[in-house]
């Protein structure tokens, strides 16, 4: 009996503490009626804003009523940086059309207009990599019927899929 307390005991602490796994999802879909791409990352709140305080040197104070009153410019230009899209071999600028926060996580809402159609599309993603060097970022992709998946890591971040 003892044994089995001392176990429920240990479960529970490690349950309310920080995460020890990094991974971020970006689903991406081209909407056809909208010819636009859309795309949605998640991220854990806690580490973005810790790689944007230190590679901006900053204190975003995210989720509280400190928090920055700029900080989508902050998300971004971050995102700018470490999130690139290329749709048929032409990069694109996507829209940082907003976030929104659910529990521990954030999620990024971006856009690219004006896409008629996808043949490829390639992904660089190295999101939080510079600070965590174990995330993992997973990318999910869905053109007219077809989903293909990227896995991209510190060893690998980018990744082409061709439709």
């Amino acid at each position: 009996m003892k044994k089995i307390l001392y176990l429920i005991f240990i479960a529970s602490f490690f349950s309310f503490s920080a995460h020890k796994y990094y991974i971020a999802l970006t689903e991406i879909e081209h909407n056809e009626e909208k010819k636009s791409v859309q795309m949605i990352m998640n991220v854990f709140i806690d580490d973005i804003e810790k790689a944007i305080n230190k590679d901006y040197n900053t204190d975003l104070q995210l989720t509280t009523q400190k928090e920055m009153k700029d900080v989508n410019n902050y998300f971004s230009t971050y995102l700018k940086e470490h999130f690139k899209v290329s749709i048929n071999k032409k990069e694109y600028e996507y829209t940082f059309i907003g976030k929104e926060y659910d529990g521990e996580i954030v999620y990024f809402y971006l856009e690219i207009e004006n896409i008629l159609n996808v043949n490829t599309i390639e992904i660089k993603n190295n999101v939080l990599i510079k600070h965590f060097p174990e995330q993992q970022n997973l990318i999910k992709v869905k053109i007219k019927n077809e989903r293909k998946s990227l896995f991209l890591t510190k060893k690998n971040d980018k990744g082409l899929l061709n439709f």
